[in-house]
């Protein structure tokens, strides 16, 4: 997963959380995480997850944007990057990993390593 961090403007403090690619940032209603700001333009941004490189930031239309300062037209992203789209300021960030629950499986295995256990020690009993 993703996160899209909002800095400033209309939606400061608020994060996107994009778990499918790509997505489409921008004012359209449409866009997968609309921005309302001065500046920013319907499907302003495409961001996609393409193997081996990475998560790639493509600029679509005339819209202006930069990352950590520098205008683009596709680029890939490192966690932590600013993105300034418009007035707008997002910082793109990896989501969070959640650890699945494992005790169902860890309490199978220690009961069957226990049964083994104690069919060992009947068996090596047995053959005395």
């Amino acid at each position: 997963m993703v996160q899209l961090r909002v800095l400033n403007g209309s939606r400061a403090g608020t994060a996107f959380v994009a778990s499918r690619f790509p997505i489409t940032i921008g004012r359209a209603g449409g866009d997968d995480f609309q921005v309302i700001d001065p500046g920013v333009w319907e499907q302003h941004l495409q961001l996609d997850f393409q193997v081996p490189d990475g998560f790639r930031l493509r600029r679509l239309g005339q819209g202006r944007a930069s990352v950590n300062g520098t205008e683009f037209d596709e680029l890939v992203l490192r966690n932590g990057d600013v993105i300034d789209l418009g007035a707008a300021k997002l910082q793109f960030w990896l989501g969070e990993v959640r650890q699945s629950n494992n005790r169902l499986r860890e309490s199978l295995f220690w009961l069957a390593l226990a049964g083994l256990v104690i069919f060992e020690v009947v068996v090596m009993g047995g053959l005395r």
